[in-house]
């Protein structure tokens, strides 16, 4: 139909999807048991959503729904490529699942955090994604072993202090 015969009110305009946590071109997507079942709670909590989406004007409804699907969408795509790396128990070196305690040459306090998957990862949670630079500096490596982190023009010297695995 020629555009001279729509309303311009009838124009729905395509509603933009948030992507998820990025996830680099043919990187194997890696969880953790903890970060399989956040997904699938993530997934409920959506399907809930979507059950029960209260929304009047049809075409709000129409724009929600969109959105709440392409997620959804996302969201399964990203289980169905979920490649579970549960019980790692190799104490010696630095694994994904592998919480480390390390410090930096200059800084006053040891930093702890968790090597995790992306959708997994959280700041403020002290995970971090094993795709992330600081994570690739310290994977493979063993206690009181240092190695190099380039931080912007600055190249940091870090020792690995612990290593556990937590379940």
């Amino acid at each position: 139909m020629s555009r001279g015969f729509v309303k311009e009110d009838d124009q729905e305009e395509t509603p933009i999807i948030p992507p998820r946590a990025a996830l680099p071109d043919g990187v194997t997507n890696y969880v953790t048991n903890h970060g399989l079942i956040q997904l699938k709670e993530e997934l409920s909590t959506l399907d809930h959503t979507i059950s029960t989406l209260d929304e009047t004007n049809e075409r709000e409804r129409r724009r929600a729904l969109a959105v709440l699907n392409g997620k959804r969408n996302l969201l399964l795509k990203r289980i169905q490529s979920a490649r579970l790396l549960d019980h790692i128990k190799d104490e010696g070196e630095i694994r994904f699942g592998a919480t480390v305690t390390y410090t930096i040459a200059g800084m006053p306090k040891p930093i702890t955090i968790q090597i995790v998957g992306v959708d997994e990862a959280s700041v403020k949670d002290k995970k971090i994604a094993f795709t992330a630079p600081i994570a690739r500096a310290l994977i493979g490596k063993k206690v009181d072993e240092t190695t190099t982190f380039q931080l912007g023009n600055e190249e940091k010297k870090l020792t690995i202090k612990n290593i556990a695995y937590v379940d």
